[in-house]
């Protein structure tokens, strides 16, 4: 009996590949969303302002609640932070 080997956790957990990519995508945002404001010691009251959302939001964002985050949301809130966001874009395959 075989094991299937996947890339990455999406990959094994999501339906599709484009569900996988877009949790991928969402959770490096995250990620580097949750390092930032522990690194530069943002209260979550502080960052809610920053962020125009609800301290509930921030404290989601801080326990690492990725479904409730749509990919806009987290994107908006990292350029908020002032972090700088780059893309590439190339063919699959």
């Amino acid at each position: 009996m075989s094991n299937p080997r996947f890339a990455s956790v999406w990959d094994a957990i999501e339906d599709t590949p484009k569900e996988a990519h877009s949790m991928k995508l969402r959770s490096a945002l995250m990620t580097a969303l949750k390092n930032h404001l522990t690194r530069t010691q943002v209260s979550q009251a502080q960052a809610a302002v920053l962020f125009g959302v609800t301290q509930q939001r921030v404290s989601d964002l801080m326990h690492g609640k990725i479904i409730v985050f749509s990919l806009d949301a987290l994107v908006n809130m990292a350029t908020s932070a002032g972090l700088h966001i780059e893309m590439r874009v190339h063919e699959a395959g």
